[in-house]
């Protein structure tokens, strides 16, 4: 069965800023911003751009040790990409595939970042509590990189 959810976090840091360091040098950023959760972030082929992979390590505080991303799409002047989710995570577990459309808009001095994900879980799964960890993971990393770019403002501008 295919299916989606989505999500919006608003942010007091301005679109630009806060796609390029949340979206474009996550590899860097996460760990530090987040070290209970990501231990590290490794880029497996590409250089950012269409096609590109990269593998996310977590640590013990996450029920899987890590997801594999392809960037399917990247549009930098709108703000917006496409990534689906190669393997690890729940992949072969309980989904079949994932894959998730971000974009970040101006709203008002700050930012509002919109998250869709369409999935396709396998038969016989409920995947409703791991979608709300997902929501939740999603809004503290926004949180987290907002919080980072207000304390450093010349950050990614």
């Amino acid at each position: 069965m295919t299916s989606s959810w989505s999500v919006e976090v608003e942010s007091k840091a301005p679109p630009v800023p806060l796609f390029k360091a949340t979206f474009t040098d996550w590899n860097n950023l996460g760990p530090k911003l987040l070290p209970d959760i990501i231990t590290g972030v490794t880029v497996l082929s590409g250089h950012g751009a269409a096609g590109s992979t990269r593998r996310i390590n977590y640590t013990p505080a996450v029920p899987f040790e890590f997801v594999t991303e392809r960037l399917d799409s990247i549009d930098h002047e709108k703000l917006e990409l496409w990534v689906s989710l190669v393997e690890g995570g729940d992949i072969g577990r309980k989904l079949e595939s994932a894959n998730s459309h971000i974009k970040v808009e101006g709203k008002g001095g700050g930012s509002v970042v919109k998250l869709e994900v369409t999935h396709k879980v396998l038969p016989g799964e409920d995947v409703a509590e791991e979608i709300e960890k997902v929501k939740k993971g999603f809004i503290r990393s926004i949180k987290a990189v907002e919080e980072y770019l207000l304390a450093n403002p010349g950050s990614y501008a």
